[in-house]
């Protein structure tokens, strides 16, 4: 989905005059409402905070919005978890579009609170994982209190949102967050640049419900879910031959729990290229008939724009070649 497109009128998900509506990781501020804006035009859509991946996702599934946006790798922590096991596993759904979104993070505070006193810090995992070299060198003793997003531990630091009161939200001193949570909530920056890896980038997608594939482009990505139905020697190298026989190239593999047992295992697969061209759909077909969990999770162009090379002998031109000298021999 280009951020032209927009759903028809009077679809599941949009209101009454047509508008999309777009579900993201909230609340406001959010390095994922960031990456909806890069997307789509926010005029032109209504944005829906969701207090998590999978609840973003479930609005999706069932229709009461039209699109979410969701993150799924980071450069220096890699796979999302939470949505990667959620669009493998769960009610189908389909990517639609990608975008990098350059990840800087401040330390806010609570105002009059020095840096030196922050004993309670809250972000999201990811964020915490992006920023631990920069907490133990300044504020080793500072306790972390997981929240739902970045934007939401910074928000336990207003006094609206902040309660003492035994079994309310955590109190916590200070919060890690974007630059723009900052400046909407007026909180006091006691620390900036605070990422271990400068240069870090997230990767954001858009889903929705299974519909028409965008038309391929030649810098396109697809991807995919390998569950093994049994595990056993040789099975990932099964998986990776499709691929390489046929000139794939892998953007990114990883291996997902089920949850259904110690050593249950799903692939979670990116490749370079479109299900439209030969190369790709020969290898899917292959894949699904050796494993029949495959699940496919969208073709669509890469946040780069880059080509993607395919080697001469398994383009398009070249299956159709092979396909046409092998009808001629049967045509005898």
């Amino acid at each position: 989905m280009t951020p032209a497109e927009t759903p028809r009128s009077g679809a599941v998900g949009s209101d009454p005059a047509g508008r999309p509506r777009l579900a993201f990781l909230g609340p406001e501020g959010t390095f994922t409402e960031a990456a909806l804006r890069r997307l789509v035009d926010p005029a032109a859509a209504d944005l829906v905070p969701a207090s998590s991946v999978p609840a973003a996702l479930a609005a999706v599934r069932a229709g009461e919005v039209d699109s979410a946006v969701v993150p799924i790798e980071n450069s220096v922590e890699g796979g999302v978890s939470a949505t990667l096991d959620d669009i493998g596993s769960s009610e189908e759904l389909q990517i639609r579009a990608e975008v990098l979104v350059p990840i800087s993070f401040v330390l806010v505070g609570r105002p009059g609170l020095a840096l030196a006193d922050v004993r309670r810090v809250s972000t999201h995992t990811h964020a915490w994982a992006q920023v631990r070299g920069w907490m133990h060198a300044h504020l080793p003793d500072a306790e972390f209190t997981p929240a739902s997003s970045t934007a939401a531990g910074a928000r336990l630091l207003l006094p609206a949102e902040r309660a003492d009161d035994a079994g309310a939200a955590p109190v916590v001193d200070a919060a890690v967050c974007a630059p723009l949570v900052a400046e909407q909530t007026g909180l006091p920056v006691l620390a900036e640049g605070i990422e271990d890896v400068p240069g870090a980038v997230t990767r954001f997608v858009l889903v929705s419900r299974p519909g028409p594939l965008p038309e391929p482009t030649g810098a396109d990505k697809t991807t995919v879910a390998v569950p093994l139905p049994h595990d056993h020697p040789g099975a990932l190298r099964e998986i990776l031959d499709q691929f390489a026989t046929r000139g794939i190239n892998l953007s990114r593999i990883e291996s997902r729990p089920t949850g259904e047992g110690m050593g249950r295992y799903s692939f979670s697969i990116d490749l370079e290229g479109h299900l439209a061209e030969e190369r790709v759909g020969a290898a899917l077909a292959a894949l699904r008939r050796s494993f029949p969990g495959v699940r496919f999770l969208g073709s669509y162009p890469r946040a780069e724009r880059r080509a993607v090379h395919v080697p001469p002998h398994v383009t398009d031109e070249a299956y159709r070649r092979g396909a046409d000298w092998v009808r001629g021999i049967l045509a005898r």
